[in-house]
């Protein structure tokens, strides 16, 4: 019944672009129906072929981070952008963050009640031997799309349960310091219980992700994770600053913000 009533009335439950593809891989965006607010989901898949790879938000040595822009004089945006969980990535000396597998970045356009057509450009870099930046003009019209389909709406559901939740009770960050000279951040974290040593990529300045670091346990049994901080931009100061940290720890993950006062 609920299938019949979608044809009758035309609401469009999920909807997508065609593929766009280059030497590295394809890549294609899905929208949800609209919401009452006036918000639509969704996500931008992007497949790497096999042995190449794709980038997270902060992309690490030589990479290119996803861009997702609405196309020019619409009265729509892009709200937000979430990503999974990414792999650090090596290289011989160089280091990348990011996947070498299929990606779906779910996103939020604003808004974008109507059923007209939705065209944004994605820009994404792939990488083999070489990085290739890869872009497309990707349009999804809901109206030419009459029915549901579950499984576009599964990839959505699937791709927003993926993303890093924030901070809980048995996983959090509780303090966090960077050292005066600007060389060393220490953050103490509480980690579930039986946690093994955790990974943690921390987002700085834009172009700036620092993925390396050594944990201890402190005085009370919370893990202190020191991060050597490489070079920063020129003149920079932390006042006022906000930085991202994503942490893993075995099957768990939790993203948060670092707020330097």
């Amino acid at each position: 019944m609920p299938l019949c009533l979608v044809a009758l009335t035309g609401t469009v439950q999920a909807a997508s672009s065609a593929w766009a593809t280059n030497e590295g891989g394809r890549m294609r965006l899905v929208l949800l129906a609209a919401k009452a607010d006036g918000t639509r989901e969704g996500v931008l898949l992007v497949e790497p072929k096999k042995g190449w790879i794709t980038y997270w938000k902060e992309p690490g040595d030589v990479g290119i981070p996803p861009s997702i822009t609405p196309a020019a004089g619409s009265d729509y945006t892009v709200a937000d952008v979430d990503f999974p969980v990414p792999k650090l990535l090596s290289t011989g000396d160089m280091q990348d963050v990011g996947y070498d597998h299929s990606v779906a970045l779910p996103l939020v356009l604003a808004n974008a009640g109507s059923d007209r057509p939705f065209k944004l450009s994605a820009f994404v870099g792939v990488c083999q031997n070489i990085c290739i930046p890869f872009q497309a003009d990707l349009t999804v019209d809901p109206a030419a799309e009459i029915g549901s389909d579950p499984d576009e709406t599964a990839l959505v559901e699937k791709a927003k349960r993926l993303v890093p939740p924030g901070p809980s009770e048995d996983f959090r960050v509780t303090a966090h310091a960077m050292q005066p000279d600007l060389k060393s951040l220490q953050v103490s974290l509480r980690l579930p219980a039986g946690a093994p040593a955790p990974q943690v990529f921390v987002s700085g300045p834009s172009g700036h992700v620092y993925v390396e670091g050594t944990a201890a346990t402190g005085p009370h049994g919370e893990t202190l994770y020191t991060v050597p901080i490489g070079k920063l931009p020129k003149g920079y100061t932390m006042a006022g600053k906000r930085w991202g940290i994503l942490v893993v720890a075995g099957e768990r993950a939790m993203e948060t913000t670092l707020a330097f006062e």
